[in-house]
């Protein structure tokens, strides 16, 4: 497993990493030779109770995985991050044996005979929404955002005339998505 802690306004003890890499270490068990980037951070924003945040990227041979959790005590902010890791790596891997599975029965007995059972373990669309794509400048999109009050707007690019993403960030600030 290759291990990276890094401190944002916090200087990492040996204790602090040597706790993180233990707890983390229970997801080695269930993916093979992961990366992983755990960042620790301080918000020094004295209004913000939960203010010591972890957030944890872990790359695998499938899909990226990232996580964030915030409390007011270091240890319990890295519990609770490893709590979601572990729920993530477990839907990652169900999914990945039913794949596999679905692929088995393709292979194996006709569907007369296998009965039908729906996959509770696929994530399942509720609502599909129509809309026009603007022409906009990046910084009309973000006052589009804020009127809307989403975390995101879709939009075509008024300069490039692509269609591209803004998206409100954990720290206030904005990104933006555009297309290669």
């Amino acid at each position: 497993m290759q291990f990276t802690v890094k401190g944002r306004n916090l200087e990492v003890s040996d204790a602090i990493r040597t706790y993180a890499e233990q707890k983390l270490s229970k997801l080695e068990r269930q993916l093979k030779d992961p990366r992983i980037e755990l960042e620790l951070a301080v918000e020094r924003n004295p209004s913000i109770a939960a203010n010591h945040v972890a957030e944890a990227t872990i790359w695998t041979k499938g899909p990226v995985l990232r996580a964030r959790e915030a409390s007011s005590d270091i240890h319990v902010s890295i519990d609770q991050l490893v709590e979601k890791l572990e729920r993530q790596v477990t839907r990652y891997r169900k999914q990945s044996r039913s794949r596999r599975r679905k692929e088995a029965r393709a292979n194996g007995p006709t569907p007369e005979t296998m009965p039908v059972v729906a996959d509770e373990a696929e994530p399942l669309i509720v609502k599909t929404k129509h809309f026009a794509v603007m022409p906009l400048t990046p910084e009309d999109a973000v006052l589009q955002l804020e009127l809307i009050g989403h975390d995101f707007f879709v939009f075509r690019n008024a300069d490039s005339a692509e269609v591209n993403v803004v998206y409100r960030r954990f720290d206030g600030q904005y990104g933006l998505i555009e297309p290669r």
